[in-house]
């Protein structure tokens, strides 16, 4: 007999999901106030504890203000919400929405080479010699990994860990949180980017121009190769959303 796995569900996470989904898809406007706890937790058919669970939440979240003895505001979230809202942003069911997409590529050209630069600037200015060549080599060793692979999906994910590798270089908290929002909303789209993506995953040259500057300590190598590396491909998605 084959088992199917239980997949426990959580229905305080049924109910944030659900009020995020219209926060976000514009169904519950900014200012708008929410049902009262009772009311919703009727109208969901679930328990009061569970809706005050997913409301606090919510509030966490930025996408609502809860004040006790008060209704429920709907917060407008491009104010209040923070990066971690993006891969809930991008992805509407099956569909990217193309807005969206464009700025997550905006914010990759802008920051990667920034990152870059930081990472070069650093490498010869730490205090743990130590910590700084293992980093050159992880970072070498996703440029050969890189290269040794064809599959330009895997080939992504093998570049994302690249980028992994030269944030820790750079040693910056704020840009490795942003990364971190980023990457999580760009890798649900994987698949359908690898074919635009494959130019730039499959140009192991260039990876391997920008792991040595930033290895030679030089910033503003570092930055042009990573402006290089990322331009083309950031280029050709904004287009192809364009025209989408």
């Amino acid at each position: 007999m084959a088992w199917t796995p239980v997949v426990k569900r959580s229905v305080s996470g049924d109910v944030f999901e659900q009020i995020a989904a219209e926060v976000l898809g514009g169904e519950l406007a900014a200012g708008s106030t929410l049902p009262s706890e009772r009311q919703l937790a009727e109208a969901l058919g679930v328990s009061r504890p569970a809706v005050r669970e997913a409301l606090q939440r919510l509030a966490a979240a930025g996408l609502v203000s809860v004040r006790q003895g008060e209704a429920t505001t709907v917060l407008d979230y491009r104010r209040s919400a923070g990066l971690e809202v993006l891969p809930r942003l991008l992805l509407r069911g099956d569909t990217i929405d193309p807005a969206v997409a464009r700025s997550i590529l905006e914010a990759r050209l802008h920051n990667g080479p920034k990152i870059a630069e930081l990472a070069a600037a650093r490498v010869r200015r730490t205090r743990s010699q130590a910590d700084v060549d293992r980093g050159l080599v992880l970072l070498y060793e996703s440029v050969d990994s890189l290269v040794a692979e064809s599959d330009s999906l895997i080939q992504q994910q093998i570049a994302l860990e690249f980028w992994e590798h030269v944030l820790e270089l750079a040693d910056s908290i704020a840009f490795r949180l942003m990364y971190s929002m980023l990457r999580a909303a760009y890798e649900p789209a994987l698949a359908a980017l690898a074919p635009i993506m494959s130019a730039e995953v499959g140009n192991g040259d260039a990876y391997r121009d920008l792991a040595a500057a930033i290895d030679a300590g030089e910033p503003d190598r570092a930055a042009e190769s990573a402006r290089a590396l990322l331009g083309p491909a950031t280029t050709a998605l904004i287009h192809a959303l364009d025209g989408a």
